[in-house]
This record gives C-alpha cells, structure tokens and sequence, in this order.
C-alpha cells in the first residue's frame, strides 16, 4: 500500500532538488531509534553517523519533522536530512547542549512543522492565567498560531468571566471552551481541524489532552487518566513523543516533553502576546526609565490611569526575567565550551611536542 506523505502534511517543493532519498515524517522518538512514515508506509530509522555525528552539522530530527531517508525495505532505514522547519518548540538544556553555538552543542527540539498550537487550561482549580501568559509567548516563538482552549467546561455552570479574562490576555487569539465529555464546544474549533494540518498540544497534565484527541478523533485512540481530587491534577498519559494522524485527516502532536519548555528566545513570543504592553514602551519621557521611579514613565501612569494592569506588567517583567536569563546561561555555556575546547586543544599540542621530545631523545640515547 503507497502512502501519499501530502495527507502527512509534506509539501512537494520541501524537496531539495538533485537528491536522490525518499521523504518522511517522524512520527515518534524513541532514543536513538525513529518511527517515520513515508510512501512506503510507516518503518523505523536510524541517524547516518557520517551526517549527524560527523564534522558536519545537522539538526537532529524530532517528532514533525520532514527527513530524508535511504529506505531499508529489510530493516531501519537511514536518516540522512533534517529538512527545513516552518515552526518549532525547544527545550531549554542547561546540562551543556545549548542552541546551535558549536557544532558538538546541539539545540533539544520538542516537536516541529506545526500549523497551530492548542493552548489547553482547565476550567477546574488548576486554571491559571499566568501560565496561560507563559503559553501565549511560547507559542508565539514558536511561529505556528495559538489558539486557547478551556477544557472541562462542564465543570461549571459560568466559566464566561474565565473566557473573558483571558481574551483579555490574549487579544487576537480565539479562545474556546469546550468539553470533551459533553461535546461541548468541539465543533467551535472546526476551522482549525483540516485535513493534513498539524496540531501541537501545550497544556499541563491532567487538562485534558487525551481526552480532546479522542473527541476530535471520534474514537478513544489516546489512554486517559482520571485527575486527583486533592488538586484537581493529574499524570501525564503520554509516555513517549508522538504525532498522530486522526480519521478526519487531522494531525495531532502530543509530548510529555511540553512541560519541560523553557523560555529560549522570546523577543518575538513576547512582542505578541504583550501588545498591550509593548504599546508603552519606549513612550517614557527617558530613553533608559526604569519604570519605577522616573517621572514621565508610559508605563506608570498606563497603570495608574487603569489602562494597563499592574499584574499584566509584572507577568512581562517576569517572563523577561526568565529570557534573559535563558540567554545569560546560554552565552555562559557558549564561552565555557570554547574555553574547554581551547584548553583541549593546548593540552593536545602540549603531549604531542612532549611525546616528539622524548622520542628525540630516545633517538639520541641509541
């Protein structure tokens, strides 16, 4: 059976031209071991060592992503390239494989080759606008378009202030309550379920993903967990990163690995989810305020005029906080591995001449 990798989301002009491999999509990340689709249908993959862990760089694959491969109809096929990536999510890896800096130092992808993000919160005990504000800027980053979901609308009578207060965090957005036990709502997000569209999930656990998944789908395809009562929380259901392609055409992304997303690079994650903040800056009688002190400060008499709130700006301040140190750590780790590679390569060139000065000397003795 020939699979048409463009009901995967593949687009004919994503294929460089003269080479000679067969496109696929990674559909789950197991190690060092790929799961992919492809023409020739679903298979498993391995790196190229020569490609991925030689002198030249190539960003490893995540789930979403579009590759190259020299099928195997025998055994794993070989990876051979990352194609080029429309929209991503990174983790944050302060244990040394910071972004992209030198090519032992690899960036750590979560997902890739999104159309839309679905930003899950629960209208339980767990609903949090702030972590709704961490989410809106994150999926800005990322280049695909957010979209807010209020999950377990059933769980009460009047959740309108809840959907107010975060249209009014998120202008621009839609944002949707539903439910997935009811039904309700679910229709609402039709325009963004078309086939060989991608979606990626971003929530906490226990907000109801799987559930979501199984109401789009029409069929339970995703194990759910029940929440616990104490906190209205639960586990996370997914165990390993997985794309799925759901009866409907729909393309669905869902990752334990979500949780752990930190703020990499978000000057434009932040320009869009704080508009309403951005309008201020740079508005301020001195070029270098603070916003704290200064006279003439944008920002201080928006607050005070009731224009823009003080938590809104102190949610800014905090996720601005949170990037730059991001970016601090990440330049930190830049100048060490530099400094460790240098001080490898001094101690190479030092045994090399120790090794040569005692070899002349041998020479001599005999």
């Amino acid at each position: 059976m020939i699979v048409d990798l463009t009901d995967y989301g593949f687009i004919p002009t994503m294929m460089p031209e003269g080479v000679n491999a067969v496109p696929a999509r990674v559909t789950a990340v197991h190690k060092e071991r790929y799961e992919i689709i492809c023409e020739y249908g679903q298979t498993f993959g391995r790196l190229k060592a020569g490609i991925y862990y030689g002198d030249g760089y190539e960003s490893f694959p995540t789930v979403g992503d579009f590759v190259l491969i020299q099928y195997n109809f025998s055994g794993d096929s070989l990876i051979i390239k990352t194609l080029e990536r429309k929209s991503k999510f990174a983790r944050n890896d302060f244990s040394g494989h910071a972004a992209g800096f030198v090519k032992t130092v690899k960036e750590q992808l979560v997902a890739a080759n999104f159309d839309y993000v679905f930003i899950m919160a629960s209208l339980n005990r767990d609903f949090n606008l702030k972590r709704i504000e961490r989410y809106l800027t994150l999926a800005w980053q990322s280049g695909a378009i957010p979209v807010v979901v209020l999950t377990k609308a059933d769980l009460m009578e009047d959740f309108a202030e809840n959907v107010r207060a975060v249209e009014k965090i998120a202008p621009g957005v839609g944002v949707y309550p539903v439910s997935a036990k009811t039904g309700y709502g679910i229709d609402k997000l039709s325009d963004y379920l078309k086939p060989r569209k991608t979606i990626v999930f971003l929530g906490s656990s226990g907000v109801g993903k799987s559930s979501l998944v199984n109401a789009l789908a029409g069929e339970e395809i995703m194990a759910v967990n029940e929440i616990r009562e104490d906190d209205s929380r639960g586990r996370h259901t997914t165990t390993h990163r997985q794309l799925i392609k759901l009866p409907n055409g729909v393309i669905v992304i869902d990752t334990p690995g979500m949780r752990e997303l930190g703020m990499w690079d978000v000057n434009t994650g932040l320009d869009e989810a704080f508009t309403d903040v951005k309008g201020y800056l740079g508005k301020c009688r001195f070029s270098d305020c603070r916003h704290k002190t200064e006279p003439g400060c944008a920002i201080k008499e928006a607050i005070a005029n009731g224009e823009l709130s003080e938590e809104r700006w102190k949610s800014y301040q905090q996720i601005m906080r949170e990037a730059k140190f991001a970016e601090n750590k990440s330049v930190f780790l830049h100048d060490k591995s530099k400094r460790d590679k240098a001080i490898a390569q001094f101690s190479k060139q030092i045994n090399s001449k120790r090794r040569a000065g005692n070899q002349a000397d041998r020479d001599v003795f005999y």
